[in-house]
This record gives structure tokens, sequence and C-alpha cells, in this order.
């Protein structure tokens, strides 16, 4: 490992950024997933509330993420779907305002590609989820900040999280599929 500048640094063939405390900036971010709907099509959505503290380790598998969604911030461009999804059928933004994932752990690691393990919370239930992360690259800004981009993707099943809602359809299967693909991308701004 050798330091290239004050804001990167080489990594098993990738410049990667120098160890420290990294925001995730709101101008440049989207949280979305999407789901099938009545077995034929997906619906896909976003969160557009999220913050996301990402701590670059000196070793670079030592390193952390904790982000906070706001569940009522969910979208699907839907009014009515929306509402359904922020009841106490789906997410009950009343009872459990935010979904929350803290990182465990860094494993498999292919290139500028690896797998972040962690703990998903949702409605109150908490399960691992590994997430498949792209490291997109890192930079300065024209405002000087020193900035790295990633996407994220997982899989998840929504019942596991208590979310059991649904309807059967007359021609066989169900309204919503339990399946839940998430895909996350962003850039994350130096604090210290």
């Amino acid at each position: 490992m050798t330091t290239t500048d004050l804001n990167t640094r080489e990594w098993n063939g990738l410049t990667i950024p120098t160890a420290g405390t990294y925001e995730l900036d709101a101008a440049h971010k989207r949280v979305g997933f999407s789901a099938r709907h009545m077995m034929v099509s997906k619906v896909r959505g976003e969160f557009t509330e999220a913050t996301a503290t990402i701590t670059v380790g000196e070793d670079p598998l030592q390193s952390a993420v904790s982000a906070t969604i706001q569940a009522a911030s969910i979208g699907t461009a839907q009014g009515d779907r929306d509402g359904h999804l922020k009841s106490a059928d789906f997410l009950d933004v009343e009872n459990h305002p935010t979904l929350e994932y803290r990182s465990t752990g860094v494993k498999e690691i292919n290139g500028n590609e690896f797998v972040l393990s962690g703990e998903l919370t949702i409605k109150g239930v908490t399960r691992p989820v590994d997430l498949e992360v792209e490291f997109e690259g890192v930079g300065r800004s024209p405002y000087g900040q020193d900035i790295f981009g990633f996407t994220a993707t997982a899989e998840i099943d929504r019942e596991e999280f208590g979310l059991t809602w649904n309807v059967a359809l007359e021609t066989g299967g169900v309204l919503v599929g339990k399946k839940i693909k998430i895909d996350i991308e962003g850039e994350a701004i130096r604090q210290a």
C-alpha cells in the first residue's frame, strides 16, 4: 500500500480513498428498490431521505458503514400505493420511522467488487443482509471535496422482516412478490 497524494492510495491495484470518515452526499444518491406486482411486472420505488456514514479503515477490509433511511420518504410515483406502503400493512412508519443498516464486515474481494456483510432492520426486525458493492472510483469535486462513488445491490425476502401483507390472485399467485431487490448508488464526501 502506498500513498499517491493526500486523499488517495493504491491498494490491490485500485486507487482508493485514504482512511477517514465519509458521509453520503444527499444530492448524489439513490436508494431504490423493485418488487414483483401481480406476478407479471415490477414496481420500482425509492427512499428519498437517507444518510450514511462510511468509515474507511487504514486496513480497507476493516471499513464500516452505518446507514439510516427515513421510512416515510418511500415513493413509487403512485400516491395510494405509497400510502399503503407507509401503513401498518407494510412499513408502519408511525411506529417504525427508520430502516437501519450496520455493516459487520467485508468479505470476498474481486477487483473493485466486494461483499459488505451487515444487519438490516426493518419494522423492528433485524436480519443479516449482504450487499454486493462496486467501488466506482475516487476523486475531488470542483469544490475541493474528496469523494468516492459506489453502487450496491441486494435481494431480501420481505416476509423475513414481518412484511407479510398480500392478496391471492384469482389467476394464481399473489399481488406482491416476496423478493425485494435493493439498488443503491451514491457518492460519499470526506468529513475527517
